[in-house]
């Protein structure tokens, strides 16, 4: 089974910096990890392929600094890197995102199954995910929990809920978002840490990829942020005392007062 794991490097929290003019995250020069729910996701990833074979192939879009998340995926167990770094995708949103790693992913063609992070520490929409499936259109499964079982042509997994979880069967090719109940990331093998050092990291650009320049990049993102900023702080909270009654009544004046 040939299996792409979308993954993305994040600013430590503590590291997080704004760029005033573009409000978007600045991330040259800022100490970066893998994001966390990705972890999960490269771990089953490798899981799946060691039950059934197959080949892990992991992907992720940023600058050439990027390179580094690829390489400790490949320690932990991952078989090929792809990094998509071209200036055309800087700024992009999350709808251009899921339109770049889907047009990387459709070059690789060869596919099955795409895992993902649920979401991202550094934006925490949970939309490039669902996204790449949606410009593949093919059927996505969020939330995945535990993989059940795996046949030629479908796959049977549960998804959580909030009251519990769902049991799904989809059919080939699907796309997973994964949460951290799902399996426990391993840590770097020596022998890991030795291929990933010496592992070819292939760079494509947004013509290797053949992407559409006008979906690309913040000229390609539906939504843009327009302004960043502290909020300010909260005043201090009045509380109310009483019956239930006394309560609601003494709620109602403060919001008619507010009006």
């Amino acid at each position: 089974m040939n299996i792409i794991v979308c993954i993305k490097q994040v600013p430590e929290t503590t590291e997080v910096r704004i760029n005033p003019e573009t409000n978007t995250l600045m991330r040259e020069g800022v100490k970066s990890i893998i994001n966390p729910f990705d972890m999960y996701a490269i771990e089953e990833g490798v899981l799946i392929r060691e039950k059934v074979g197959g080949k892990v192939t992991v992907v992720t879009m940023g600058p050439p600094q990027a390179e580094a998340a690829l390489r400790e995926a490949i320690s932990l167990g991952a078989d090929e890197a792809i990094l998509l770094s071209d200036r055309a995708f800087a700024g992009s949103d999350t709808w251009a995102t899921s339109y770049t790693l889907a047009a990387a992913i459709r070059k690789i063609k060869d596919y099955q199954l795409i895992i993902c992070g649920k979401q991202a520490s550094d934006g925490d929409t949970a939309q490039v995910g669902p996204g790449i499936a949606t410009h593949l259109d093919i059927p996505q499964v969020i939330y995945v929990k535990k993989v059940e079982e795996i046949k030629d042509t479908t796959i049977r997994v549960w998804r959580m809920t909030e009251d519990g979880y769902e049991v799904i069967e989809a059919p080939f090719p699907v796309l997973f978002t994964v949460v951290k109940e799902i399996n426990t990331p391993r840590l770097p093998s020596l022998k890991g840490i030795m291929r990933s050092k010496q592992a070819k990291i292939t760079v494509w650009t947004h013509k290797d990829i053949e992407a559409d320049f006008a979906q690309l990049g913040l000229n390609g993102s539906p939504t843009q942020v327009a302004k960043v900023f502290t909020p300010a702080p909260r005043g201090k909270g009045q509380m109310l005392s009483g019956t239930t009654d006394d309560i609601v009544a003494g709620l109602v004046n403060i919001l008619k007062e507010q009006q």
